[in-house]
């Protein structure tokens, strides 16, 4: 059986901005999440993580490839998620995004060029202006989507990281191998 690749129908310049990524950035309300806040009476604040977005950051983090969230909100979900997963580089509470991954990318010896960054709305703008490969959600707001050089065919908080991060695998020739530990 042959399966489809995640390059299939992708232009030529969308793999090559893919395949210049080094460091992959996300959003967290409405890219890793489906963007709702949900409070309990107490006033405690939990969010949906999709388990799909979960592994495809395992595998590019495990295939050798920085990954960082810059997020506006800062909360104790998103710190717990990202160390399960092994994120290490969490900035949450950040007001200016494009300077928070300038500085990250100047900190990793990267160029800006060499950056992703996965957002959904005007928050992202900036920084979505400033990076090599600016990629989009299905449902993001539509200036965002002007913006972007890809958009997702999944909705933020189903399945929409985890459709990046094989774009970002296929393009480098990396997917294949980030497979073939789940076929042993």
């Amino acid at each position: 059986m042959t399966h489809a690749s995640p390059l299939d129908g992708i232009g030529p310049d969308v793999v090559a901005r893919a395949a210049r990524v080094r460091l992959a950035c996300f959003d967290v309300d409405g890219v890793m999440t489906d963007g709702g806040l949900y409070y309990s009476d107490a006033g405690h604040e939990a969010k949906r993580f999709h388990v799909l977005d979960g592994l495809g950051l395992k595998l590019l983090l495990a295939s050798g490839f920085e990954v960082a969230v810059i997020t506006a909100r800062d909360t104790k979900a998103v710190a717990t998620r990202m160390r399960d997963l092994g994120i290490r580089h969490v900035f949450a509470g950040v007001e200016d995004k494009r300077a928070c991954m300038l500085a990250l990318a100047r900190t990793l010896g990267l160029e800006a060029s060499q950056v992703a960054h996965v957002g959904d709305d005007l928050p992202d703008l900036g920084l979505m202006a400033a990076v090599g490969f600016a990629v989009t959600v299905a449902n993001a707001h539509p200036r965002i989507a002007q913006v972007a050089h890809w958009q997702t065919a999944r909705r933020g908080g189903d399945g929409a990281v985890r459709e990046v991060c094989e774009l970002i695998l296929a393009a480098h020739g990396l997917l294949d191998a980030a497979i073939e530990r789940f076929q042993r």
